[in-house]
């Protein structure tokens, strides 16, 4: 099985891209929509660079694709790009958008491509504790609810900031693994890296919500950065 992944960078698409991996499937390309407009209501806009970096440390290609974040057009560019890759699926980290799974199985149905979604409803707690039990370094670049505040900007989650964050969650009633947009991750090493990303950057918080701007990315291993 040839497979592409949509990715983001970020925990869900990378816990969906190992997955792939377990199951003895060929990874082809990691492919990315790079959103160059305000919006979208299909994809992740901050960070989504590091999957060129993430591409590196597991020798896989990269397939960055350019949108304006248009909703009539973006899947529609993805569709075009696609078409060119000799795969037998694209494999996606979508949780619970019936949005965004309605719209990526519609478009591999007219590619003659599966749709796969390994993660569709799986248990938030299961989820998020998962990733941190198995190696993956998951960094908060951005909260956008109450009982997350500043200082969780670029944490990466170990078992004992996700013991607080679990706390967190049961206390101000958010979800755990941050699917109602409350908070947003890139993931920087993983079992299936050959090593590490570091993140350089700056906290900028807006009162009840924030991000970590990104100023550099680098490899750990041989210096290739952006």
């Amino acid at each position: 099985m040839r497979v592409a992944i949509l990715s983001s960078g970020g925990k869900d698409s990378s816990a969906a891209w190992w997955w792939s991996i377990c199951r003895g499937w060929e990874v082809t390309h990691l492919v990315t929509m790079i959103v160059e407009g305000d919006d979208s209501m299909m994809f992740q806009i901050p960070g989504t660079e590091i999957v060129g970096h993430q591409a590196k440390l597991s020798a896989t290609t990269w397939l960055p694709i350019k949108t304006q974040g248009i909703e009539d057009l973006e899947v529609n560019e993805l569709e075009q790009s696609l078409s060119n890759l000799a795969i037998d699926a694209l494999v996606c980290g979508a949780l619970r958008s019936d949005y965004q799974k309605s719209r990526i199985e519609r478009m591999c149905h007219r590619l003659g491509i599966i749709s796969y979604t390994p993660l569709w409803h799986q248990s938030s707690l299961g989820h998020i504790t998962g990733l941190v039990e198995h190696g993956f370094g998951v960094v908060i670049t951005s909260v956008a609810c109450d009982g997350l505040d500043e200082s969780w900007l670029g944490e990466t989650l170990t078992k004992q900031s996700l013991a607080r964050l679990i706390d967190l969650s049961d206390k101000f009633r958010f979800n755990v693994d941050g699917e109602g947009g409350e908070y947003e991750t890139l993931v920087v090493h993983g079992p299936h890296f050959t090593g590490s990303i570091q993140l350089e950057g700056e906290k900028r918080w807006l009162g009840r919500r924030g991000h970590f701007k990104i100023n550099k990315i680098s490899n750990s291993l041989d210096g290739f950065s952006s």
